[in-house]
């Protein structure tokens, strides 16, 4: 079976090109692409801040990852916080706003890979920093943050990243992730 080229290739580096600038057009097909993702009811439960490389917000983001993550995405040309928006601006809950947050940062993936950027989402960080550092909204919880930038494939990353950077990409099978519906095994009645 054959996937389309930009989900075939996508591969979360730990080797950032650290003289890679991310320019305002390409930050921007970026967003854009986040934007249009899907959510429901329309209701676009995400918000998200960038921080380009060499700015106090990048700073103080690879500050708040965890000490493993802080080593590689120092040198991304951008960190990008997704957050999850849990409550309207009318008092409704959305509770579908973790999911409708990750089609965005899932969006913004692909339109990267497209850009021949990379990127690679950590969950390893203080969300509570990370909501300082952004000045999150009430009712809104960071989720994930991005490492974006070119990769380079001549960075030198220390062990244990150097050995996971050259593996072989791996998945489970089908048969391990498919769920056999429950109905399927149940007696039918007469």
């Amino acid at each position: 079976m054959t996937l389309h080229p930009l989900l075939a290739g996508r591969w979360s580096t730990r080797a950032f090109d650290g003289s890679h600038i991310l320019d305002d057009a390409a930050e921007r097909r970026l967003l854009e692409a986040a934007r249009w993702a899907p959510s429901a009811g329309n209701s676009q439960p995400w918000r998200i801040g960038v921080a380009r490389r060499g700015t106090p917000e990048h700073a103080a983001l690879v500050e708040a990852l965890a000490p493993g993550n802080a080593v590689w995405a120092r040198a991304a040309s951008a960190l990008v916080l997704v957050a999850a928006q849990y409550v309207g601006d009318d008092g409704d809950v959305r509770p579908w706003a973790d999911y409708d947050a990750g089609q965005a940062a899932a969006h913004l993936s692909v339109q990267a890979e497209a850009d021949g950027l990379a990127v690679h989402q950590m969950g390893g960080f203080d969300p509570d920093r990370v909501a300082a550092a952004f000045r999150l909204p009430e009712g809104a919880r960071p989720l994930v943050v991005i490492a974006i930038g070119r990769r380079d494939p001549d960075a030198v990353l220390p062990e244990p990243f150097a050995s996971r950077e050259v593996a072989p990409r791996t998945r489970m099978t089908l048969d391990e992730i498919t769920l056999v519906p429950a109905i399927a095994t149940l007696p039918l009645s007469a």
